[in-house]
Parts: structure tokens; sequence; C-alpha cells
């Protein structure tokens, strides 16, 4: 049995994660290895253990999207969809020195918009969804971003990943926004089992700490994003790897 714990101020976590660790049984003369478990519910104190690791390695992870208000987040982020921060960043620099509101971003004009953000994916389509939130803005709150995920999710375009991002970055709201980062390392370290990002979604909200709710996508994103690969993940480097049971596990 290992017991793990993690201390914050006063408080302690502590985990209690046998029955989890990969044995091994002789056989003819053979290590023969057994499957791992199948994934089990995490309890509230590994949860705990997980989080605290990423807010000691990251106290205050950031998103890697470039902007310089609300307008410029919730039009960066509408871009990001199929595309990496870094090329979206590469085409916003000089995109937001001419046009960081929805008035501008008009007067700017599609086809120009094309011309600007042409290297990132699906850029025709994120054009002219671009243009048609921005009159949106103007002509139903006043050229302002709301905060309400609702009105958010009514602007062409943004979808609830998108609306969590921007509640979150712009306005400080403890949201869980889920991308193909945040999906697949929840599946990894047994947090969901949920088979679409909203199920996803839904099973973080209920486990990850209040502590901990702020920043918890963004830790789980970059942690996707820089350890936790798709493909070859960097287990020797993951400061959660013993907490770690997932098939694709290297170490």
């Amino acid at each position: 049995m290992k017991r793990l714990s993690a201390r914050k101020g006063k408080s302690t976590l502590r985990g209690n994660v046998s029955g989890a660790i990969q044995t091994e049984e002789v056989c003819v003369g053979k290590v023969k290895a057994r499957p791992r478990p199948r994934p089990r519910r995490r309890t509230p104190e590994e949860v705990g253990d997980i989080f605290f690791r990423f807010y000691k390695k990251n106290p205050e992870p950031k998103g890697e999207l470039e902007h310089t208000n609300p307008f410029t987040l919730l039009v960066a982020v509408v871009l990001s969809a199929q595309a990496t921060d870094a090329g979206v960043n590469k085409a916003t620099r000089a995109l937001f020195q001419v046009a960081d509101s929805p008035q501008k971003m008009l007067a700017l004009g599609e086809d120009k918009l094309r011309d600007c953000i042409k290297t990132i994916g699906l850029f025709r389509n994120k054009a002219k969804n671009v243009i048609l939130l921005s009159e949106k803005l103007i002509a139903e709150h006043g050229g302002a971003v709301p905060h309400d995920r609702d009105l958010l999710q009514s602007l062409p375009g943004v979808g609830r990943k998108t609306a969590n991002v921007v509640l979150n970055m712009a306005f400080g709201e403890p949201t869980m926004a889920v991308d193909t980062h945040v999906f697949r390392v929840s599946h990894r370290l047994w947090l969901s089992r949920g088979k679409t990002p909203d199920a996803v979604e839904a099973d973080l909200v209920k486990i990850v700490p209040t502590a901990y709710m702020m920043h918890a996508h963004h830790w789980l994103i970059l942690h996707g994003r820089y350890t936790c690969k798709a493909v070859r993940p960097l287990c020797e480097t993951c400061v959660i790897s013993d907490l770690c049971f997932s098939r694709d596990k290297r170490i």
C-alpha cells in the first residue's frame, strides 16, 4: 500500500492507490504482466493530489492565445478551432493592431479579414463568423462581450468550450473548457469516463477541488500539450506519473 500526501497551508491531501499498481506473476519461466485494472473512480484525495502537484509546478498557468481585451480573446478562441495557438497568434498579432473591437472589425471587412487569417485552417468560415458575431455584439450588446454563457453561445461560431474560455479568462469565472487535450488527459488520469466533451466537463466540475477550479482546465491543457501528448507521452518528466495507470504510460 502506498499513501500519498500533499500539503497546502494546513490542509493535507492523502490518497490510497493500492490495487492500481501493475503487478507481475511468473509463468513457465517468464514474467507475465497482468493487464492494468479497469478505470475506477478517483477518490477526492487522489484528485486533490493531482491538482496540488500541477499547482506546485505552475501556480499561475496562463492561456497561450494572445489578446488585449475580451473581444480579441473571443475572436482568438473562435479562430483557434482545429488550429494551434501558435498559428492563431501569428495571424492575429497584426490583425488586432487594426481591429481590436467589433466596430473596427466591421470596418476592416470580411475580405481583408480573410487575408489576415488565411494561414489558419477553415479561415473562410471563421472570417464570416467573426464578422457576424461583431455585428451581433454591436446590435444586441452595445459592442461589449456579454458575461453570460448562453448569450456567448448565441454568437456565431461560439460553442460551449469557447464560451467557457472567455468566461474564465476574461471574467474570472471558474469554468471548465474541454478541448482535445483536456479530454485525453481526463481519460488517461481516470478523472472521467465521459464520451463527449460536455460529459467530461460535467465529471470534472464535480470532482475538481474548488481551490483549483479557476486554473484546472489550463493545467490539463498544458499537461496534455507538453507532457501527456497523444503520441509518445513524456512520462519520464511527468509530475504525476506515479498517480497514472493509463495503458498509454511509457514507464
